[in-house]
């Protein structure tokens, strides 16, 4: 019976529509000069459709000034998240204000923590950068790239932040709070791969047109946190990012320092403080959401953790080393910049952060997903704490790798 009906009502429909549908054909209107310069003669033939019938029709205007009412008209997938985003809308608004810097002459640029190429005594500059860059070891450089090759990556993290549902930025250059406390975000981001990456190519110690290709191709293939277009995933997802960012960076910093390069000690202070700010920002969102919602969001958080973070550069190739991101995160690692127990120790600091402990009036499965979380960040720090005493015991130190970023040295 389904299968004999199903093409005759087709049949039908398109009979009825037939005169309808023509009106959207391009031959329609190709050649009528008194429909140019209409707001209609580049979609349809305003001879036969009005503006009103194809509004009825599609149920949005074609008017691209109208915008805001066609996105205003799309289904969410996290209606009530949305809900939440909007109402804290104003506390974006204040971290727009209070965490990020002035932009401009103002703020702090790449070039401020920089040899001048513009001055005479730019070369004794360079001399210098280069003199106490050479001090710092292959590993310790191994990992500076990969901060760096991951910073690059911004484009692709700014687009994370439009796909959040609530938070994005549909034209471009909204003034909706969200979209100015993304592109704001990105802004002060951008400066941190412009910095690490003109001092390594001042340094003079890597192959930058490896590192290029790198960040091309990291670009290009992507990154996925799992964030399914979910504010709450990516507010969570930001807040533990940023401070595993502003961990590593502040690492690097300090063998730096050991090494005796205060200037890319200096560097990497004024990056992790940034990542510092912004860290305080997005934790402060999830704060608020727990306000409004906390049975959705910490159901949401115990859903991540029982996954596992996913490191924005874990697409990292070079086109020729398939395993680069783990050889570099080995390193990492090894010289304690960013380990197993950094990552226990962000989420009990993220925990505590939001008192999760102590909130109440929760539903009986947000109750279990809270004590699931207030319990994770002892089993992590053990379990890591036994994974590395096991591999201490055995002697089992990671085997050298080469890096092309280093001219195939061994790190």
């Amino acid at each position: 019976m389904v299968s004999f009906f199903a093409p005759m009502a087709l049949a039908a429909v398109l009979a009825s529509t037939a005169a309808t549908a023509s009106a959207f054909q391009p031959t329609s209107f190709v050649g009528k000069s008194a429909r140019v310069g209409t707001s209609l003669g580049a979609t349809v033939d305003p001879d036969v459709v009005t503006k009103k019938e194809y509004e009825d029709i599609c149920g949005v205007s074609f008017d691209d000034k109208l915008l805001s009412q066609r996105l205003e008209r799309t289904k969410y997938l996290y209606p009530k998240h949305v809900e939440v985003i909007e109402d804290i809308a104003p506390i974006a608004d204040q971290m727009v204000d209070d965490i990020l810097l002035e932009t401009g002459d103002k703020a702090w640029q790449p070039q401020d923590y920089l040899p001048d190429m513009s001055k005479e005594e730019c070369m004794e500059e360079v001399k210098e950068l280069r003199e106490m860059a050479a001090g710092l070891p292959d590993d310790v450089l191994v990992v500076l790239i990969g901060d760096m090759v991951t910073e690059e990556a911004l484009p692709t993290y700014q687009t994370l932040l439009n796909t959040f549902e609530g938070c994005d930025d549909p034209t471009g250059t909204s003034d909706t709070a969200w979209a100015r406390w993304s592109r704001g975000w990105t802004s002060e981001e951008n400066r941190h791969g412009d910095l690490l990456n003109k001092y390594l190519y001042l340094g003079g110690r890597c192959d930058m047109r490896n590192i290029e290709v790198t960040i091309q191709h990291l670009i290009t293939s992507g990154f996925n946190p799992e964030a399914q277009k979910d504010p709450y995933r990516g507010f969570l997802y930001t807040s533990f990012q940023e401070r595993a960012t502003k961990i590593s960076h502040g690492n690097v910093g300090k063998l730096a320092r050991e090494a005796g390069d205060k200037n890319l000690s200096k560097i990497c202070a004024i990056i992790a403080g940034d990542e510092g700010r912004h860290e305080k920002a997005y934790q402060k969102f999830v704060t608020e959401i727990l306000q409004r919602d906390a049975d959705g969001i910490i159901n949401v958080f115990g859903s991540m953790m029982r996954g596992q973070i996913v490191m924005p550069a874990e697409l990292m190739t070079d086109g020729h080393d398939k395993d680069l991101y783990n050889n570099f995160s080995t390193v990492a690692q090894r010289l304690g910049v960013y380990t197993a127990l950094d990552y226990a120790d962000i989420i009990k600091h993220l925990v505590k952060t939001w008192d999760l402990e102590h909130i109440e009036g929760l539903s009986s499965e947000a109750e279990k997903e809270r004590d699931y979380l207030c319990r994770l960040p002892e089993r992590y720090r053990k379990l890591a704490e036994r994974s590395m005493n096991k591999a201490k015991k055995a002697g089992d130190e990671p085997e050298p790798k080469s890096f092309r970023w280093i001219y195939d040295r061994q790190a």
